[in-house]
């Protein structure tokens, strides 16, 4: 070998599974697909209501737990997952005012769930957004037209995260 072939790296360029199977013949033609996934987010977005009304009764409860006084173990993972399970689709079904708001109350609860000391306020807050932003008004609405509401809830997020318990073990 050369002195120079020594100091060089071969590079060698991986197929994926994946990507294999995207390359074989037979399969949708890419502009198809796209159509049959908008197709299919159109014919969803009909029972979508139906879906997140059903998330923020599970998500009230939650909220009416950690009201009554409940330690935040029984109550920040079921709110957690009815949360996450609104900012996960939001976007993807045209409401990305509620995604935004429910990224805050995400942001809160992941907090909560290390440790963070919090306030009722702060949870009935955000879950009062998530009310105000499933109304018909709201739909359609970018978190950037309501700049007040979406600094307001960021703030009382980062307020409370800040105040989180560290998760970094200390050093002895």
């Amino acid at each position: 070998m050369s002195d120079a072939s020594q100091g060089e790296a071969r590079v060698f360029d991986v197929e994926t599974r994946y990507q294999q199977m995207a390359k074989r013949p037979g399969g949708v033609p890419r502009e198809k697909a796209i159509q049959e996934a908008i197709a299919s987010i159109e014919a969803k977005k009909s029972t979508f209501d139906d879906f997140i009304h059903k998330e923020m009764q599970g998500l009230a409860a939650a909220v009416d737990t950690a009201r009554s006084g409940g330690p935040p173990a029984k109550w920040a993972e079921k709110a957690n997952l009815h949360t996450r399970a609104m900012r996960d689709v939001g976007t993807t079904m045209g409401a990305e005012l509620l995604t935004c708001v429910a990224d805050s109350f995400c942001e809160v609860l992941d907090a909560i769930a290390d440790g963070a000391a919090y306030d009722l306020d702060t949870l009935a807050c955000h879950f009062d957004a998530l009310i105000l932003v499933r109304q018909p008004e709201y739909r359609g609405v970018r978190s950037d037209q309501v700049p007040e509401l979406t600094r307001g809830l960021r703030r009382l997020a980062e307020r409370i995260s800040t105040h989180a318990a560290p998760s970094v073990v200390p050093e002895p």
